[in-house]
């Protein structure tokens, strides 16, 4: 039996951006007006492609007996189950009668790329995706636009909101969207989609109204004494009122809310990363008010006037939602972060945690995950508790879900 490694995107994911493709040396990787596809054949599997893709929908690894085809990917919405052309697991390897070395390269792709397709909780609404491109994008019209953190600070994050008029744009708490800014890059190639969380719930920024809100921070930074700005950012935080933009997606199947009031929504974040716990937040609070599940929020930032949302956000009725504000450059106070404050409710959490109804969900900086994760740990130890079993548990009933960049 021979065992081919595949090379495959999750279509559920990408937002056709086209950066695989741009950066790929060997042009393996083509596109049709549905999807971006690997060609087997031609890849050498050199990674380049891995570390730009801006989705991680590009990191997806198969063991199969049957290589699948560029017009089997072409024709795809979502990947196919692990059955189809003998896909291979760890735990088929009696039925293949596989051999040592075929084990191998089994467990070496086991442990490289999303290890297993994440799901979405079983309660959550069914998402649409994909349902406009680069090619054949939305117009939408600029509604608002707001600074929502202290004019003196460095940290220039804006509330804009997207009117879409008469056509349809269905999205859900945890999805995001992508913006085409105008204008070419320095090759004369059009800008590359950049991908924006959505911050209000699924029935509009302002209810009944064909309209969303995203949470976007301004890039400016220092490189070799020049002064680089990022060009999505800044197109959309310069966007005025009434301006016309161009977007696509929906996109994102598995970070979705769970819709049952039973639920207990772990939100962990920081910066741009409380967008999609706005969406999910203003959802209860306009549906679900007296949900028996409880709301967490550990939210981080380096003052108050750097945190976005801070006074709506302190409007909220505590017993509606736990709100933990966390900051890391008070003056005459100490430095604390997220997973410091998590640490210091050691005893609320884990009870929290080893409940079967217990969601959480981390975006924000990469920086944070670690953290975070090691203050699950921390807890689950102090408490008794195996946090490895518990986590693996939640990821398999889609009651974990990190987003971190």
């Amino acid at each position: 039996m021979t065992i081919l490694r595949q090379h495959l995107i999750d279509p559920e994911i990408c937002i056709r951006c086209n950066t695989c493709e741009e950066t790929c040396p060997i042009d393996a990787i083509t596109h049709d007006d549905n999807n971006y596809v690997v060609n087997m054949a031609t890849c050498d599997e050199c990674l380049d492609c891995i570390s730009p893709c801006p989705t991680g929908a590009i990191d997806n690894w198969r063991m199969v007996t049957t290589a699948y085809s560029e017009q089997e990917q072409f024709s795809w919405d979502e990947l196919p189950d692990a059955i189809d052309h003998g896909e291979l697991s760890l735990s088929d390897l009696t039925v293949h009668e596989a051999s040592e070395q075929e084990v191998d390269e089994i467990l070496e792709v086991a442990h490289q790329g999303q290890q297993g397709k994440v799901l979405a909780p079983s309660s959550a609404e069914h998402p649409h995706i994909n349902l406009y491109n680069r090619n054949q994008p939305i117009v939408a019209r600029v509604a608002g636009n707001y600074r929502i953190t202290d004019a003196n600070t460095d940290s220039d994050v804006h509330h804009v909101v997207l009117d879409f008029g008469n056509r349809t744009f269905p999205v859900l708490e945890g999805q995001s969207i992508g913006i085409l800014p105008p204008g070419e890059d320095e090759k004369g190639n059009p800008h590359l989609v950049r991908l924006y969380s959505v911050a209000s719930p699924r029935d509009g920024e302002r209810p009944g109204v064909n309209n969303l809100s995203l949470t976007v921070k301004r890039v400016v930074y220092q490189e070799d004494g020049e002064t680089v700005r990022g060009i999505g950012s800044n197109y959309v935080c310069d966007l005025v009122k009434d301006e016309k933009v161009n977007v696509t997606g929906p996109f994102g199947s598995t970070f979705l809310m769970p819709n049952h009031t039973e639920a207990n929504i772990i939100m962990i974040c920081t910066g741009t990363g409380s967008a999609p716990f706005r969406a999910m937040t203003e959802y209860r609070r306009r549906h679900m008010p007296n949900a028996e599940g409880r709301l967490t929020l550990y939210f981080g930032a380096r003052t108050p006037g750097e945190l976005p949302y801070f006074g709506p956000l302190n409007k909220l009725n505590d017993k509606f939602i736990d709100k933990q504000l966390v900051f890391s450059r008070l003056p005459d106070a100490p430095k604390e972060y997220v997973q410091d404050r998590m640490l210091a409710q050691d005893e609320k959490l884990s009870k929290l945690i080893g409940l079967g109804e217990t969601y959480v969900y981390i975006c924000g900086l990469k920086d944070m995950e670690q953290g975070v994760e090691e203050a699950f740990e921390k807890i689950c130890n102090d408490n008794g508790l195996d946090w490895d079993n518990i986590k693996m548990t939640m990821k398999k009933t889609g009651r974990y879900h990190v987003e971190t960049y």
